[in-house]
């Protein structure tokens, strides 16, 4: 069985659409979303419109539960500028989605079981299987990784959140966790500048399961940047200048 994982869109359907039209190459039985799909690019109602077209089971990020609820439930310190700011582009978004959209974001699950088959399943969710603001790192210590994740090691797992690409093993186990990164807001967590500027591509992962035959594909698919700019300006997204600047020339 070949799964799809994507995450993390984030509002940004051009990315999602760069990485459905390379997907148009590739066999594949099912797409899976790890969260974060609606809340902060340009594109909130198209990019409900392409995940209704996909039709895969969706996990519910703290981003879009934050877009639905203006709970938030994350200890992020930030500051009340910023605040300000999240909550006017929310109020954006929530403004471009109609009750059916919404109705769709809710109906998002906390986690995502799959049957790959051959007794070989698939857990996805967001931060961790029990909760969508918990942060799974490669830097995450040993024994902290461990115990979060030990009640769910006869599964393959799959999180968000981070927006990095990158796999662990679980101990005791034959499994493996995997962040796919992000489709829509792919960045570099180790930087030596204090801007935190996004990578101009769309991260996604290919999982093939055929009984204890395991492989992982991590993709990067180039952005068209100006086409990116272009789809910002045109939106009436607040700040919209000030997103695209973060991504590198």
């Amino acid at each position: 069985m070949k799964v799809v994982v994507l995450s993390d869109v984030h509002g940004n359907a051009f990315a999602l659409e760069t990485v459905l039209e390379d997907l148009k190459l590739t066999a594949y039985d099912l797409v899976v979303c790890n969260g974060d799909m609606i809340q902060g690019g340009p594109q909130p109602r198209e990019t409900v419109h392409l995940l209704r077209e996909i039709n895969g089971p969706i996990v519910m990020g703290n981003s879009d539960a934050w877009l639905l609820s203006g709970v938030e439930t994350d200890a992020e310190l930030i500051s009340d500028e910023r605040r300000k700011k999240l909550n006017l582009v929310r109020a954006w978004s929530l403004s471009q989605l109609r009750e059916d959209d919404r109705a769709f974001i809710r109906a998002f699950q906390p986690t995502v079981a799959l049957d790959l088959g051959q007794g070989r399943r698939l857990l996805a969710f967001h931060g961790s299987p029990t909760s969508f603001d918990q942060v799974l790192l490669p830097t995450t210590p040993e024994n902290e990784f461990q115990e979060m994740l030990k009640p769910y090691t006869d599964h393959l797992l799959t999180g968000g959140h981070v927006h990095m690409q990158f796999t662990r093993r679980l101990r005791d186990s034959q499994n493996f966790f995997f962040n796919p990164g992000s489709v829509g807001v792919a960045y570099n967590h180790e930087q030596s500048g204090d801007r935190g500027l996004l990578d101009p591509w769309a991260e996604y992962a290919l999982l093939t399961v055929n009984g204890m035959q395991v492989s992982l594909e991590f993709r990067r698919i180039p952005l068209d940047m100006d086409k990116m700019a272009d789809i910002y300006r045109q939106s009436s997204r607040p700040f919209a200048d000030e997103a695209m600047a973060q991504y590198k020339s």
